[in-house]
Formats: C-alpha cells, sequence, structure tokens
C-alpha cells in the first residue's frame, strides 16, 4: 500500500488510545480503485445473467433436435453438436459465476485498501516518535514503513543487557539488578530479571547474550534509549575477610632486582620468591599467593583459598589471614633509583648509542 499523507492527528509525545486516528493518506486514489473494483463486479454479474440465458436456448435447441431425430428430419451429428453446444453454454455459466468471486475478491480488497488510508493507533500509549511528514509518499513494497513509534506504558520499562559467556553461568531470572544512567549521576535504580535470551550475540568473536531486567518507572524519569551500566548479583557474602584484587596480581621483584625493592626500608628476602615457587606449584583452581609484609619488613608469601569477587575485592575463606593485616599490592621505589635496565628502550643516558651519536656530530 502506498500514497501521500494528508494529514497527521499525533506528533510526538501524544498520548493515544486503542483506535484513535493517528494519520490520514490521500484516499482519493484508493476510492478510484474501489469504484472500478465495483464497475466490475457488476460487470461480471451481467456476464452471469447472459451465460444463463445462453444456456437456457441451447437447451432448448437440443431438445428440439432430439425430437426430431426421431422423425428422421436431422441427422445424429445435428444432436451431437446441439449437445456439445449445451454443455459448452453450462461451462460458460460456471466461468461467469467464478469471474463474479473473483470480482467480489477484488471490491474487498480495494475497500480494505480505502479503510487503511485511516491509520489508527493499536496500543493505549504515547508516541515517542513520528517519521513522516504531510505530504511525504509512503511506499510499501517488500516492508511496512514504520510511520510512528508507539510506547505501550512508560511506567513499566526494560533494560537490555550484554553479559559475556563467561558470567552467564550465574545469571538466573528472578535476580535484583542495579543500575545506573548518565542523567542521573550518583543514583541507583533497581530491577529483576525477567528473561535470559538464550540466543548468542557474537561480535567480533567476542559472545554474550542479552538479558532483560523489568524496570518499575512510575516517575517516568527514566526515558527511552537511554544506556545504562548495570551490575547484577550472582552471589554474596555479608561478613567476610577481603583483600584488594591488586595483592593477588602482585608479583615481587626477580632476584636480579631484590636487592633495589624496598619495602618499609627493608630488603626483600630471596626466600619470598622461593616461597612463591614452591606455593604456586601447589595451588588449586582457587589457591592464590598473597604477598604480605613481615615482622623486620621483608616480604612473605602465603597461600590463600579465594571465594567471590566484585572486580575490585576477592573474598578470602581461608585461615591463616587477619583482619588489618598489610598485603603487598606494589612496591615504591626511592626517587632516583631507577636503572637503565628498569628504563623501556631507548631511554636513559651513556652506553652504545650516546658514543654513535657523538661520531655523527
Amino acid at each position: 500500500m502506498s500514497g501521500m499523507i494528508k494529514s497527521l492527528h499525533a506528533d510526538f509525545n501524544s498520548v493515544v488510545k486503542a483506535g484513535d486516528i493517528v494519520a490520514v493518506i490521500d484516499p482519493e486514489p484508493f476510492k478510484a480503485r474501489r469504484d472500478q473494483a465495483a464497475s466490475n463486479l457488476d460487470m461480471s454479474k451481467a456476464n452471469v445473467a447472459r451465460a444463463r440465458t445462453d444456456l437456457a436456448q441451447r437447451k432448448r435447441e437440443l431438445d428440439r433436435v432430439k425430437s426430431l431425430v426421431a422423425q428422421q428430419f436431422v441427422s445424429q451429428n445435428d444432436v451431437d453438436v446441439a449437445a456439445t453446444n449445451s454443455q459448452a453454454a453450462e461451462a460458460q455459466v460456471n466461468v461467469a459465476g467464478a469471474q463474479v468471486k473473483q470480482a467480489e475478491a477484488a471490491l474487498n480488497a480495494a475497500e480494505l485498501d480505502l479503510k487503511y488510508t485511516v491509520i489508527r493507533s493499536p496500543v493505549n500509549g504515547i508516541v515517542v516518535a513520528r517519521n513522516v511528514e504531510v505530504g511525504q509518499t509512503i511506499a510499501a513494497s517488500f516492508a511496512t514503513p514504520n510511520l510512528f513509534m508507539i510506547a505501550l506504558d512508560l511506567t513499566k520499562m526494560q533494560v537490555d543487557t550484554n553479559v559475556s559467556e563467561s558470567d552467564i553461568g550465574g545469571i538466573a531470572e528472578g535476580k535484583e539488578a542495579t543500575f545506573t544512567v548518565d542523567a542521573y549521576p550518583g543514583y541507583q535504580f533497581a530491577g529483576t530479571i525477567r528473561q535470559v535470551r538464550l540466543a548468542p550475540i557474537n561480535v567480533q568473536n567476542v559472545v554474550t547474550y542479552n538479558v532483560v531486567v523489568n524496570v518499575d518507572n512510575q516517575d517516568l524519569r527514566l526515558k527511552p534509549g537511554m544506556t545504562a551500566n548495570v551490575s547484577i548479583v550472582v552471589a554474596q557474602r555479608d561478613t567476610v575477610l577481603k583483600v584488594p584484587n591488586a595483592a593477588l596480581r602482585f608479583t615481587p621483584p626477580t632476584a636480579g632486582q631484590a636487592d633495589r625493592s624496598i619495602l618499609g626500608g627493608k630488603p626483600t628476602k630471596e626466600k619470598g620468591a622461593e616461597q612463591m615457587a614452591g606455593a604456586g606449584r601447589g595451588a588449586t583452581a582457587l589457591s592464590r599467593t598473597i604477598w604480605k609484609q613481615g615482622p623486620l619488613g621483608e616480604l612473605e608469601s602465603m597461600q590463600v583459598q579465594t571465594g567471590i569477587s566484585d572486580g575490585l575485592a576477592t573474598e578470602i575463606v581461608s585461615e591463616g589471614l587477619s583482619e588489618g593485616a598489610l598485603v603487598v599490592v606494589g612496591i615504591e621505589r626511592p626517587k632516583g633509583d631507577r636503572s637503565a635496565s628498569d628504563l623501556p628502550p631507548g631511554f636513559g643516558s651513556g652506553g652504545q648509542r650516546g658514543s654513535s651519536r657523538n661520531r655523527g656530530m
């Protein structure tokens, strides 16, 4: 269905009800098609009447020829011809009847197209987008044009979020989720997971899954299309011992750099590296090595069992580490105590590079 927009009865943010007129397409071309279809129907009905009259005449001729053949006034061939003409006339009546049905269907289609020139809202809601203007021609060849976007109920919204395949195992329907939007910094909205869709989304070999979160929006602060940063609670522990994730990532200096490493003014003992190597060989999937400050300021390794993590801190489920203990997250070197081997290639003074430059001058 194609045509020109004659008038618009809804605009952005218009509140509409189901059945309300939102736009009208110029109906004149469709009225002409409707009238033409009606004329074709009348012509088809007239053809039926003519075919029936012809059939009646052919039957009378057949009866007359049959009566004459008994008196041998006509030949049997004349009887056969009359019978054939009668059968042809009967078939023509059936053809004319089928043409009437075809014309009726064409008229119904034309009337339906004329009815569709008045575009009505299918639901109660609010217009959030209008994609047409008065005088614009719309064409629906292979896809229906999108004239309006109507939100059903803005007090109940949903957030579509993508969860990576490594985290989807802890997501389930009914779990709580929180999210923030840039429009309200510092404010946290709450929702409930309604659906975990099974279709994978593969973008540059990164697989994610769409998780739908239902949100109550009674105050209408959330707008369609907002970008949300979603956090989903997959596990929760109360009153636990935790360490920064940086402590789990820390690796002490190598043996060649141990003399230059300083923690609280004390050099790192080499046995720390030996303890780390031994602990690493015996570690399980949840076993990690952390480093803490010893009595004399030296580094001491310790095996711990880790639990859940929020990306910033990780739960410690094993014993041996007490609350308030100092764990190492990095080593700060004194200013000026940085050799050329600690610098990226091309930085620092002296060496073969400096001699070559002097000779070039």
